[in-house]
C-alpha cells in the first residue's frame, strides 16, 4: 500500500536508525534513464527529499509538476511504466496526456506567445507583454531600491528555457539585470488569497523556471507568509530595515564588491 513520502521517509529513517536512510545519490543510476521524470521532480514538492534518494521500485506517493505545469501524485513505478513504449512527452502527465487525446496521437498544440524577442535563456529585456505594477506596495520598493543601487527599472522580464504558461518569459516584480537576481513581493493580498494554495505551486514553478536560467529569486514575504526559498526574506512591511537586509541578501548571493559597485554614493 502506497504512502505518503513524508511518512515513507520516517518510516525508513526509524527502521534503519539514522537520520539519512539513503544518501544523495545513491539511486541517479537508476533514475538517469528516465530525463523527463528527473525533470518533473522537485525536491521542494516532496519534503526536500531529492529523486536520487527514493528507490525506483519504493512504495510511495510522490507530487510530480509537468512541463506545463500540472501537478499530480504518481508512486515511481505508475510514473516508469505509464509512458508505455511512445516515449512522448505528454505521457507522463495524466492531465496532458488526456488533453493530448487518441486523435492527435499524443500531440497538443501549444499557443505561445510570439511577441517574446530572439534573446537567450536568462536575458532580461523590456517586456511588451507584462503587466503594469498594481500594487503601490511594490511602487515604493522599487523607488526604495532605486535609490540604494543603479539598475534598469526598464527591464521587467527574463527569458526563460521552456513555456511559462503562454510565454517563454517571466515577469518579476524587481529584475537586477546585472546581478541577475529576481524580487519578489508577495502579500495574502485584500481576501487573503494571494500566494498561498495553488497560487503558490506557481510561485514555486516561476522559482524554478529562473533559477534553471541562472538567476537567483528573493522572495520578500509578507501577511504571515512563510519562506518558499532559501533566499528569501519575512518582513511585516517596506521599511529602511528591509532594504538593509535585501543589500545583505544580495551581497550573501552575489558577493559584496559587485553588489557595492552598483550602489548609489
Amino acid at each position: 500500500m502506497p504512502e505518503p513520502v513524508d511518512a515513507w521517509w520516517r518510516r525508513r529513517q526509524f527502521s534503519r536508525g539514522t537520520p539519512m536512510p539513503y544518501e544523495v545519490g545513491r539511486f541517479r543510476d537508476e533514475w538517469t534513464r528516465y530525463p523527463v521524470l528527473v525533470r518533473q521532480y522537485h525536491p521542494d514538492l516532496n519534503g526536500g527529499i531529492v529523486l536520487s534518494q527514493i528507490p525506483p521500485a519504493a512504495d510511495v506517493w510522490l507530487l510530480w509538476q509537468c512541463d506545463s505545469g500540472h501537478l499530480f501524485i504518481a508512486t515511481p513505478e505508475e510514473q516508469r511504466s505509464r509512458p508505455g513504449r511512445t516515449r512522448r512527452q505528454s505521457a507522463w502527465c495524466p492531465e496532458c496526456s488526456a488533453k493530448a487525446g487518441p486523435a492527435s496521437g499524443g500531440k497538443r498544440k501549444r499557443n505561445v506567445c510570439d511577441k517574446t524577442p530572439s534573446l537567450a535563456t536568462g536575458d532580461a529585456f523590456a517586456s511588451v507583454c507584462a503587466p503594469r505594477p498594481a500594487s503601490v506596495v511594490e511602487s515604493e520598493l522599487r523607488a526604495g531600491l532605486l535609490d540604494r543601487l543603479e539598475f534598469d527599472p526598464a527591464h521587467n522580464a527574463v527569458k526563460v528555457a521552456r513555456p511559462f504558461f503562454d510565454h517563454v518569459e517571466v515577469w518579476p516584480d524587481l529584475v537586477l539585470a546585472d546581478l541577475r537576481v529576481a524580487i519578489e513581493y508577495d502579500s495574502t493580498g485584500r481576501h487573503g488569497l494571494e500566494h498561498v494554495g495553488r497560487r503558490e505551486h506557481v510561485d514555486r514553478r516561476k522559482d524554478r523556471a529562473l533559477r534553471h536560467a541562472g538567476w537567483e529569486v528573493v522572495r520578500i514575504r509578507t501577511g504571515k507568509l512563510h519562506e518558499l526559498g532559501p533566499h528569501d526574506i519575512v518582513t511585516s512591511g517596506v521599511t529602511g530595515r528591509l532594504f538593509d537586509r535585501l543589500l545583505d541578501r544580495l551581497r550573501e548571493l552575489r558577493g559584496e564588491l559587485l553588489v557595492e559597485a552598483y550602489r548609489r554614493r
